[in-house]
């Protein structure tokens, strides 16, 4: 019995020395300026694309993975880098948000208003949307909310509604398990923002990513909530700059422009953490942000890092055919080199 005891001390002691090692190994990957990370989808539930994207963005020499908050999502991402071989080089972060978090959206179609047009088929980068004995229907587990479809919608027959997450049942667990967890404060409810970021503090003492974007705030709203947020623990936060949130998926300047600016009013206010960009971000993003000498600390990819391979991805065998991995592996290398 004092065996069996000086045994789970150890493997506390152990356990804890590697978080602390985790931690400050991403601390450096993030000062290091060459960060990249691949944004799985605050709300995507495709488990099966999970592990195909993460097994092969993780060797084509990313490191550093944000998914939705689950374990589901993190069993996912796991046998990915199992599958690659990177299992002790990567890192997983979670995102969390406000309770309007665009991100935690979902869209539904409306049965008695659609005319079955189809033009939100094509528009879904996520292959969520279907027409099946002759009406259309979304996955949900597919679906991110990105809004292209409710946008495109000629008959608004397109509906948005939130998928709300529950703190206290989720996170408690996946925080042992996650290096990183990131907070959306795309929200006008500062209380809700107050309160679920202090929790944060006092539960978790990995390294807390604040994503935020200049949607809802007046700039020096936000900078001034940033700055707060910050100096309750400086040490191990870091910012995502949100340009414009799912807007990726074109490979120009433009579309990567509002990251950068983001990034830039951010960091002109004197905030001293590491910026990261997000939110319309592309192969152009670290370029314009070097040109335009905004001192980013790396770049996160969502929507055109899934859309470039997509082809490959979607293929049912695409883990266990060497032909495919690997053509889509070039495309992959090449856009984390860029970055």
């Amino acid at each position: 019995m004092i065996y069996q005891m000086q045994l789970m001390k150890l493997f506390k002691k152990n356990n804890k020395k590697e978080k602390f090692v985790q931690k400050n190994n991403l601390k450096s990957y993030i000062k290091s300026k060459k960060c990249f990370k691949l944004i799985l989808g605050a709300n995507n539930e495709n488990y099966s694309e999970i592990e195909k994207l993460v097994a092969l963005y993780s060797a084509a020499g990313c490191r550093f993975f944000d998914i939705n908050a689950s374990m589901k999502s993190i069993n996912a991402a796991q046998r990915g880098l199992k599958y690659s071989q990177k299992n002790k080089d990567c890192f997983l972060c979670v995102s969390v948000g406000a309770d309007n978090d665009p991100h935690l959206a979902k869209c539904k179609i409306n049965e008695n208003i659609c005319k079955i047009c189809e033009k939100c088929i094509s528009e879904c980068l996520q292959s969520a949307i279907y027409k099946v004995n002759n009406k259309i229907l979304i996955n949900e587990k597919n679906c991110i909310g990105c809004s292209r479809c409710y946008d495109i919608c000629p008959f608004n027959a397109i509906e948005k509604y939130q998928k709300i997450q529950d703190w206290q049942k989720n996170l408690p667990e996946l925080m042992k398990l996650c290096d990183c967890i990131e907070f959306h404060i795309i929200s006008d409810n500062i209380e809700e923002i107050n309160e679920k970021w202090n929790y944060l503090l006092q539960n978790y003492n990995g390294i807390l990513s604040i994503c935020a974007d200049r949607s809802i705030f007046s700039d020096n709203i936000l900078i001034n909530q940033l700055k707060n947020m910050i100096s309750k623990n400086p040490d191990n936060i870091m910012i995502q700059a949100d340009g414009a949130p799912m807007s990726g998926g074109k490979n120009d300047y433009k579309t990567t422009l509002q990251a950068v600016a983001a990034a830039d009013i951010i960091l002109k206010s004197g905030i001293s953490v590491p910026v990261i960009i997000s939110g319309g971000t592309n192969s152009k993003s670290a370029k314009l942000a070097k040109l335009c000498k905004v001192d980013i600390s790396g770049v996160a990819i969502g929507s055109y890092a899934r859309k470039i391979v997509k082809k490959y991805i979607e293929k049912e065998d695409f883990l266990y055919n060497k032909k495919y991995f690997n053509e889509a592996l070039k495309i992959a290398k090449k856009l984390v080199n860029e970055i």
